[in-house]
């Protein structure tokens, strides 16, 4: 069965995108900072660059469809056409249902529940990763027992505000690789099953 893969950068002081989020700036004031590893050409040591480009092959190799919060979607359409992975079956966690949308990317988004868009999505990927977008849902399916994983890109960057990422969430992370230093430290954890699923809200 497919894992279902939170796969976010993050700031060293724990946020996902800076402050005043927008459509002109959907990663926030100094957001994009966040993803300058991804373009393999951030740090003056070439072996680092080599573990981002590395990094970054195995993250989009990974991808077999993925769940997305509405107000990412929103924010993403435009710039990204949806996701940044061209044709990849998508699914909206919203409670503000529509008729499916092809994007630019090609890809096709279906707006639904949490627990739908999971089963979706993991038919949708096969063998690959249900790779996850979008703080608030990720929030909502860790409090679901439904995120699998945990992969951070932690850059050297102190946002100060913004979004942050489980803010008020507890969970147990257990390493699922050891840590790999380019000009971000790329990290990968497995979630320890809890108890039992609570109860969640979530805008959309």
């Amino acid at each position: 069965m497919s894992k279902v893969v939170l796969d976010v950068s993050v700031s060293l002081d724990g946020f996902t995108a800076g402050p005043n989020v927008r459509r002109a700036e959907p990663m926030g004031d100094g957001g994009e900072f966040l993803h300058s590893w991804m373009s393999g050409t951030e740090s003056a040591d070439e072996s680092a660059n080599e573990v981002d480009r590395t990094i970054r092959g195995e993250v989009d190799d990974s991808v077999g469809a993925v769940i997305i919060g509405r107000r990412t979607f929103d924010l993403g359409l435009e710039p990204w056409g949806g996701t940044p992975w061209p044709g990849k079956a998508s699914f909206v966690v919203t409670h503000r249902a529509r008729p499916d949308l092809v994007g630019d990317n090609g890809g096709t988004f279906a707006f639904t529940g949490l627990r739908e868009a999971v089963a979706r999505a993991r038919a949708a990927a096969g063998a690959k990763d249900v790779v996850v977008l979008g703080s608030d849902v990720a929030r909502a399916l860790l409090r679901a027992n439904l995120l699998d994983e945990v992969h951070l890109h932690v850059a050297p960057f102190l946002l100060g505000s913004g979004t942050r990422l489980f803010a008020g969430e507890q969970a147990a992370l257990v390493p699922a690789r050891a840590p790999r230093g380019g000009s971000a430290n790329h990290l990968r954890y497995r979630v320890a099953p809890r108890p039992g699923p609570v109860g969640w809200t979530m805008a959309g």
